[in-house]
């Protein structure tokens, strides 16, 4: 089959003669011509909002033939929504591999070339300031931390075109402390999102202000080098101490909001270690249990499904088993519904500094309506508390 040069394609197109594939399950990136599909890409995106799924797509391409091309040339043609200097800066940051080395935009390409690129979010729209209160935790010139509110969510979507943490991040940056966040995924208004937290979870999230730090932080994250621990209250008595829920996760089969645990072909690998922080009993003899967990991979709903799964669901996640609760459930007087949402809370977050390597660990104080739920179940019955090996959560210091 003849190369791009000599096959008559237009200056510019893709050669015919690659393979090309994505690595999601979910949604192909690839088009029929071999480019990657810009609204794929964009839908992708949009599904990973809904969750805290950190893991950016990646696209892969293995050359039949020789081009004889340079590597950024190359990339500019299969991605063709992003520019020559955008594909550049990925080259430098680490988001492209030539046979799982780190190569140079200058790289020549020859037949057997793998080439593996981990893309941003496509262009798409703008980002419109908004003066929301945020609870932040740490800020620097390159990285600002911040403890979300449960109901918050992360950035811009088809249908939240406001009222995002985005959004927030832009107005406090104009008025407050100056800078800006990352320029990567800004036209899809997900400027500096690194990673991110389901709409009804509550804790440590980072963002990161220039492009250096956005990419030197989303390699952290999908090489699974930063250290993310959870609380949840969760319905029954977990026994053992620390649990490995090993399973791996993919699309619910009917529901399309949904995730399951899936063990065919769609489903994603998928590791979370539960320890048990408290174990708790109502004076009706309702038991609950305060869970620290630590994701050792980052699929969307990943917590909330593994401890359904293993028949101990968070309290107010009705998605997957859990009910609300008011504080009569839980010990106390008043009928009114206490917690309507997942009693999950991202509670530490350990990384490198992006610009200095220091090693750095944020606590997100937990939330009032989880620390109000613990307070009910305390004061109606003496709890156990443990602290099985493994955990790293200071529960003084989280304010539980």
């Amino acid at each position: 089959m003849p190369n791009e040069e000599s096959s008559g394609a237009a200056p510019g197109a893709p050669d015919a003669a690659d393979a090309a594939r994505s690595d999601s399950a979910e949604i192909d990136l690839i088009s029929a011509s071999g480019t990657v599909d810009r609204d794929a890409l964009f839908a992708l995106y949009e599904r990973q909002s809904a969750g805290d799924d950190e893991v950016a797509p990646r696209v892969e391409f293995t050359l039949l033939k020789d081009l004889e091309k340079r590597l950024d040339r190359y990339l500019v043609d299969r991605v063709p929504f992003l520019s020559r200097t955008q594909i550049q800066r990925l080259i430098e940051e680490s988001a492209v591999t030539v046979n799982g080395r780190v190569p140079k935009s200058s790289t020549k390409l020859r037949i057997g070339d793998h080439i593996v690129a981990t893309l941003p979010p496509p262009p798409s729209g703008a980002i419109q300031p908004e003066n929301i209160p945020l609870d932040v935790i740490f800020e620097d010139d390159a990285i600002i931390v911040v403890n979300k509110p449960a109901g918050l969510i992360v950035h811009p979507a088809r249908s939240h075109k406001t009222g995002t943490l985005i959004n927030a991040l832009a107005w406090r940056f104009k008025h407050l402390t100056g800078g800006a966040l990352s320029s990567v995924g800004e036209e899809f208004a997900r400027p500096g999102v690194v990673h991110r937290l389901d709409k009804w979870t509550s804790g440590a999230i980072v963002a990161a202000k220039n492009d250096t730090a956005h990419w030197r932080l989303g390699k952290q994250f999908e090489m699974r080098r930063t250290d993310k621990r959870y609380l949840a209250l969760v319905h029954g008595e977990v026994l053992e101490p620390v649990m490995q829920i090993d399973a791996p996760l993919g699309k619910h089969p009917t529901i399309k909001e949904k995730y399951a645990v899936r063990h065919d072909e769609t489903g994603k690998a998928s590791l979370t270690i539960s320890r048990v922080r408290e174990r708790c009993i109502t004076p009706s003899g309702e038991k609950f249990t305060l869970v620290e967990l630590e994701l050792k991979t980052g699929r969307t709903h990943q917590i909330r499904v593994h401890m359904s799964w293993r028949g101990h669901p968070i309290v107010g996640d009705d998605m997957y088993g859990g009910r609300h609760v008011t504080e009569r459930d839980l010990g106390g007087t008043s009928t009114q519904v206490l917690l309507a949402r997942q009693a999950l809370h991202a509670t530490t977050l350990g990384i490198r500094h992006p610009m200095t390597e220091a090693s750095m660990s944020f606590t997100a104080p937990i939330a009032a309506d989880i620390c109000r739920a613990l307070a009910l179940l305390r004061a109606a019955r003496p709890s156990e508390q443990l602290t099985p090996p493994g955990c790293t959560i200071d529960l003084a210091s989280a304010g539980v």
